[in-house]
């Protein structure tokens, strides 16, 4: 199927159900024929990154395990343009109507985004895709395998382990949701982001108030992280 009519691994899974086979989609990917990278493909996707960031949003999934090994889902949408993250959510079971549920809380007006960037999670379905449609934003799904396409997304991701996660042990949804609303609260007002130089919502510059001042640090997220401020002598 793959070589005959050039379909990717979704296509093939979705011919073999008329067939009456049932295989997941990270089975029928593992066995369709790997192609060679396109430099021109690669080229043409960071353009189009750079070109439309300050209206491209991603979204994506990552896991957290609890302290009785129970597995938590933490659903986000990121703004590329600004780093900002636009929402978030903690469930222990994901479908697709609890993402579309999300995405109407993330894009509850007219949405100033015009792409959404994903990839190809099975809960990502269809439904979902006519969910992003119907908000009249443009679905944009990434190549299988190819994280880099939402590096955005993937960066937060590792930020969120190394900064907050790797630090705590998680003890149950409502615990996580706290931690993580906290360090969002961080990550968006007070975070600097090297890509832009400032926080996502921008931080003023704080002029030295007097010759005696000195720079103290306000603790955030438990006192795992720090905002840098002037102070007067007393």
């Amino acid at each position: 199927m793959a070589t005959e009519n050039q379909w990717r691994a979704r296509k093939i899974q979705a011919e073999l159900s008329k067939l009456g086979i049932k295989v997941s989609l990270a089975t029928a990917s593992r066995y369709v024929p790997r192609t060679k990278s396109d430099p021109t493909q690669q080229q043409r996707w960071m353009t189009f990154l750079r070109n439309h960031k300050d209206v491209i949003a991603g979204m994506d999934f990552f896991v957290v395990p609890t302290v009785r090994f129970r597995l938590l889902y933490v659903w986000f949408a990121i703004d590329h343009g600004r780093r900002r993250i636009l929402h978030f959510n903690v469930t222990k079971n994901p479908t697709a109507r609890w993402v579309i549920q999300q995405l109407r809380e993330t894009f509850p007006d007219e949405p100033t985004h015009r792409y959404l960037i994903y990839d190809n999670d099975a809960i990502f379905s269809s439904a979902v895709t006519s969910a992003i449609k119907s908000f009249e934003i443009n679905p944009k799904r990434t190549a299988f395998r190819s994280p880099w396409q939402n590096g955005t997304a993937e960066r937060v991701v590792g930020s969120v382990r190394r900064e907050l996660l790797d630090h705590v042990i998680v003890l149950n949804e409502d615990h996580l949701r706290r931690l993580l609303r906290e360090y969002v609260d961080y990550y968006n007002a007070e975070r600097i982001h090297t890509s832009i130089g400032d926080a996502p919502v921008s931080r003023p510059v704080e002029s030295r108030p007097a010759p005696g001042a000195r720079v103290v640090g306000l603790p955030r997220v438990g006192g795992l992280h720090h905002r840098y401020v002037w102070r007067e002598a007393a």
